[in-house]
């Protein structure tokens, strides 16, 4: 797949400002007692759109900026993410999924993902923290609020990149008939 000039830009773009909305604005809106996390959905979609590759580059791009920005574990943030954008890139790949609401449920599990990840991932550096019966409750809640903020997020970020996407080979627009009248089967 070649990447051009335009469509990096826009992605470099995207992912800035909407990390930037996230750590200024969004995280500071409470929903069952959690904030919206918009990295993994931002990742999630750039995988769904363009693939495992550029979700797995996107994913390590973000949870780095994540990471550097909210000054924690260098590398945690994007280790998590770059597994949620190449398991959604790699379901673009071998299913081709079409349906419309398919990224509110890879939404939810991308953010399940990267989550459980990250909790994993700092309990196993040694990061003080509490596990308890609280820490699922969170993860469970902050899966249910970006569920309902996956579709507008998955539409925003297809919007802003159509233009600029490669053309996918596999998905051809089905040929006119061209005998010349209606379909054979409609012959009376």
């Amino acid at each position: 797949m070649t990447v051009s000039p335009g469509l990096v830009a826009r992605l470099a773009g995207l992912c800035l400002v909407l990390l930037i909305v996230q750590l200024a604005a969004v995280s500071q809106v409470m929903v069952l007692g959690v904030s919206a996390d918009l990295s993994p959905l931002i990742v999630m979609s750039v995988g769904l759109l363009l693939g495992s590759v550029p979700g797995a580059i996107v994913g390590f791009g973000a949870g780095l900026f994540v990471d550097l920005a909210l000054v924690q574990t260098l590398g945690v943030s994007s280790l998590s993410l770059l597994a949620v954008g190449y398991g959604a890139g790699r379901l673009r790949e071998l299913r081709d999924p079409a349906h419309a609401l398919l990224p509110l449920a890879v939404g939810a599990a991308a953010t399940l993902l990267a989550q459980t990840a990250f909790a994993v991932l700092q309990f196993l550096l040694g990061v003080d923290g509490p596990v308890s019966f609280l820490l699922v409750r969170q993860i469970v809640a902050t899966v249910v609020v970006n569920a309902a903020l996956a579709l507008p997020v998955f539409a925003l970020v297809r919007r802003v990149l159509l233009r600029h996407m490669p053309e996918d080979p596999r998905r051809r627009r089905r040929r006119a008939y061209t005998t010349g009248g209606l379909s054979p089967l409609s012959r009376s």
